[in-house]
């Protein structure tokens, strides 16, 4: 009797403990921060732009992120482009950025075809401000969807590349939403830890970017969340000498892919430039590089996407 019952705590115990395991797995999984496709078109064709970007020249420093990093090597923004050229020429450097993307769709790219075929010996990872509130207060859950983002995307790289340098840069602060700013800085906080992790190198230039505030001053930023050209040199600056102990002094050839660019804005030029569409255009005068301001910006994207706020990016 003793015997039988012996067994069946035993039994029971070993039924708990499965089923302690089971719940643990599950709470695991639903923890793992989900990939999310854009579905939008001009996300696509950007996603397409971006896929053969990866099978063309060398590629030795791949930037990852948003709207703030993509617009720094986009063909649409040529006096930004101007710098990035003249900041990373020889070390072949490619920009994998794409606007509006929270960290779910940034995970989403790079596991569906944006890391295939590529060796990069540098990544440059600067995301997470679309993963926040336009307006408003954060929730705490804001702020760890934001730190489980970034890891992911770093294990996916690591994983991918385990020899790579990542420099892990912060996210910049948001004067655009004043209430962001104790997340942000609790979010920063939690991504400096992750330099402990091998090839991991945490970069904040956010002291340099903001007034006695703590608000991007107005010659960084003139929206109050996109960087404007005085925003990437303090972000070059911070760069250049970290990519140059890895890298070493850069080549005076540069094999990096071409720039890409919004594909929308690329359509509008083609559209302009074909005479059926408009007949009274002179095809080379409709083929000079379309500019916008940060207004004229955010609009085209709302209009393209057919709704009246976009988020942050």
């Amino acid at each position: 009797m003793m015997a039988t019952g012996l067994v069946s705590r035993v039994a029971l115990g070993i039924f708990g403990l499965t089923i302690s395991f089971a719940v643990a797995n599950a709470q695991q999984t639903d923890a793992v921060h989900r990939a999310i496709a854009r579905t939008d078109e001009n996300s696509r064709l950007a996603h397409q732009q971006l896929l053969t970007k990866t099978k063309q020249g060398v590629i030795d420093i791949y930037f990852i992120g948003d709207s703030i990093t993509r617009r720094w090597g986009a063909t649409d923004y040529p006096h930004l482009l101007a710098h990035w050229k003249k900041t990373f020429h020889g070390w072949n450097a490619a920009n994998f950025a794409w606007g509006g993307d929270s960290t779910h769709n940034i995970l989403w790219r790079l596991q569906n075809g944006e890391l295939d075929g590529v060796k990069p010996k540098v990544f440059v990872v600067q995301a997470g401000t679309n993963n926040l509130p336009w307006t408003g207060p954060p929730r705490d859950d804001h702020v760890d969807d934001v730190v489980a983002g970034i890891n992911s995307i770093i294990d996916l790289l690591q994983d991918k590349h385990p020899q790579a340098t990542i420099i892990l840069t912060g996210l910049f602060p948001r004067k655009q939403n004043p209430e962001l700013t104790p997340a942000i800085e609790s979010i920063n906080s939690r991504l400096a830890a992750l330099s402990s992790k091998e090839n991991i190198r945490y970069l904040n230039i956010n002291d340099k970017l903001t007034d006695t505030d703590g608000n991007l001053r107005s010659e960084v930023s003139s929206d109050g969340l996109h960087l404007e050209l005085p925003g990437y040199e303090v972000w070059a600056a911070a760069l250049q000498p970290r990519l140059t102990e890895v890298l070493g002094t850069p080549s005076k050839e540069d094999r990096a892919p071409p720039p890409t660019g919004d594909p929308s804005v690329a359509n509008r030029v083609d559209s302009a430039a074909d005479p059926r569409s408009n007949p009274t255009t002179d095809a080379t005068q409709a083929q000079e590089p379309v500019v916008f301001t940060t207004h004229e910006d955010h609009q085209n994207m709302l209009d393209q996407l057919g709704i009246t706020r976009l988020r942050a990016g």
